[in-house]
């Protein structure tokens, strides 16, 4: 078995020469002995050479985008051969499901350990106390948004008190224009909130906007939420400008309110930038070298100005997966990056219309 490159190991905290980390996580996924059965099989195919060829992170453009073949892929094709006979899996998670049938990726301890500890820092900066405990609204299942914050919440002394979301139902619910049926199922999420909400000691606060407005109506919760609840985060759907100052200083003053944004293709989260103000846009700046994006216009295959919209390019490149040049569903704005930063930040997320032939659907996430 080959030897692991260092590189590809370092603790969080030191961060890796980026293209010499790049070179690194392409020796382990192209060689024979460490490599994953689907990487294996997929450089048959290539017109170039991963090993020799790509010098740095702007060559990530000449892979082709692979993510539709993780709809059929077996799992366990994904996992570098590297870790051995037992990889210390943490699960198979999905895809949203919203451009039809999930995709699905394998994520494994290692990685989860990595991304807690960015996480956690990210809510140290934004205020968020430690040693309390999280309502969480979000999906479970086959999402990876609830094993991992349920990890992280642990990690910093919480319990966490779960309300499942099934977005899929949700979407299809929208899809045949029952719109009555959809709101009665957010009343239905924010009922079993209240609960919980009521009974328990809860300091932070995760859902979605929609179930946060339906939340907002009721004086009753906006009041335990004012007494018990130190910060709120949002995730899934995106929360407009004017509704986020009402929440900030109207509904829920001195509560620290800021949101999440995640993606299944990069096997993780990030929060909002700290320190923006109400009339700034909320920025997401990569967990680079491991997940970066490009923001580009797809007809000219370039990107955009910063400050202006285009379509988000996604790669996530590490030891336990690597899945690069990866199109997403959404448009956002070029922010530019933190210095020392891969790739862009991006702002304003919205998702295209269509998307692999299927209409996109938000629906409360």
């Amino acid at each position: 078995m080959s030897a692991i490159d260092p590189i590809l190991e370092l603790p969080y905290g030191v961060t890796p020469d980026p293209d010499e980390f790049l070179r690194a996580a392409l020796r382990w996924h192209f060689s024979p002995e460490t490599g994953s059965p689907f990487w294996l099989a997929q450089a048959q195919k290539l017109e170039f050479d991963p090993i020799a060829d790509v010098r740095g992170f702007h060559d990530l453009k000449l892979f082709p985008n692979v993510a539709k073949s993780l709809r059929e892929v077996r799992a366990e094709e994904l996992i570098p051969r590297g870790y051995g006979p037992r990889p210390k899996v943490v699960g198979v998670f999905d895809s949203g499901g919203t451009t039809g049938a999930p995709k699905r990726v394998v994520m494994l301890q290692e990685w989860l350990e990595m991304l807690i500890a960015h996480s956690s820092a990210q809510l140290d900066a934004h205020g968020v106390p430690h040693d309390v405990n999280w309502l969480l609204s979000i999906p479970s299942g086959p999402h990876m948004v609830g094993a991992t914050f349920q990890q992280l919440v642990a990690a910093r002394g919480g319990l966490s008190f779960t309300i499942d979301v099934d977005p899929r139902w949700v979407k299809k619910i929208i899809a045949r224009g029952a719109d009555t049926e959809a709101d009665l199922y957010t009343d239905h999420l924010v009922d079993q909130l209240s609960h919980t909400l009521a009974s328990q000691d809860i300091g932070v606060l995760m859902l979605t906007p929609p179930v946060l407005e339906r939340l907002s109506r009721r004086d009753d919760l906006v009041e335990l939420v004012r007494k018990k609840v130190k910060a709120i985060m949002w995730v899934g759907t995106q929360l407009d400008p004017d509704t986020r100052h009402l929440y900030r200083t109207e509904l829920y003053p001195g509560i620290a309110l800021y949101s999440g944004f995640g993606n299944t293709m990069t096997l993780g989260h990030v929060s909002e930038r700290p320190g923006l103000s109400d009339d700034e846009p909320c920025v997401y700046d990569p967990f680079s070298p491991y997940m970066t994006y490009n923001v580009i216009d797809l007809e000219a295959r370039r990107p955009v100005e910063y400050g202006e919209r285009g379509r988000v390019v996604m790669n996530y490149v590490g030891k336990s997966l690597f899945l690069p040049n990866n199109l997403e569903r959404d448009f956002a704005t070029r922010i530019r990056p933190l210095e020392g930063q891969v790739g862009d930040s991006v702002a304003d997320i919205a998702p295209v219309r269509e998307f692999d032939d299927e209409k996109v659907i938000e629906g409360v996430y």
